[in-house]
């Protein structure tokens, strides 16, 4: 109930009135947000993009937003590396499909993380949690981590930017709307691509082993 209740109070008019009232801060806020962001995943990221970048403009607000998302992100990656193994977290890397998610990157590392990280509804938790549990290197993960944010924040900042013109040109809005359809849709179909190529590489492996 309390997540229901925090969650519902994340509007856009809301993380827009509390950027405001804390603008003397600067950027501080508009870098924590994303940060926290990675350590809670159900805080809407979107939102807090798009109310940063309408606040700062595309170029500062994507800025802003990009650091504090890879940020968010390595830190949630060295704490899983550095405690996966304590008791706390022991029950991620028993989990077979964890387990097999965390073999699968060892193996292709850099590229599909990239693509994976490109797209703003991916479950980017999950993503760095398998990241740190596995034996990919951390600059590898930083710069997958850092290159496909930065893709995915300057889309999701450019739909930000001018949200009065979202409502003033309705074809805009259509666009924008088409837009983030297109993202999830092709997000789902390289994660759907990327599931099936795992549980093919797993089963090849199975094959040779009990030849």
């Amino acid at each position: 109930m309390f997540f229901e209740s925090l969650k519902a109070w994340f509007t856009l008019e809301h993380i827009m009135s509390l950027i405001q009232d804390y603008r003397a801060l600067g950027p501080i806020p508009c870098v924590l947000l994303p940060v926290l962001e990675a350590f809670l995943p159900f805080l809407p990221l979107v939102l807090f993009v798009m109310a940063t970048a309408s606040a700062f403009g595309l170029w500062l607000g994507f800025l802003y937003s990009w650091i504090g998302a890879s940020i968010g992100s390595l830190l949630v990656f060295l704490l899983i590396r550095r405690y996966g193994q304590k008791r706390i977290f022991n029950f991620f890397p028993k989990h077979p499909k964890v387990r097999k998610l965390m073999d699968w990157v060892e193996r292709h590392g850099f590229g599909p993380l990239f693509l994976l990280l490109c797209f703003p509804f991916t479950p980017s938790a999950i993503v760095n949690i398998v990241a740190g549990l596995s034996k990919i290197s951390f600059v590898q993960y930083m710069l997958a981590v850092c290159i496909g944010k930065m893709v995915m924040i300057f889309m999701i900042s450019f739909i930000g930017y001018d949200l009065q013109s979202l409502m003033t040109k309705p074809l805009r809005t259509v666009m924008v709307s088409l837009g983030i359809f297109i993202l999830w849709y092709v997000g789902k179909r390289i994660e759907e691509r990327l599931n099936k190529r795992m549980k093919t590489d797993h089963n090849g492996e199975i094959e040779r082993n009990k030849g």
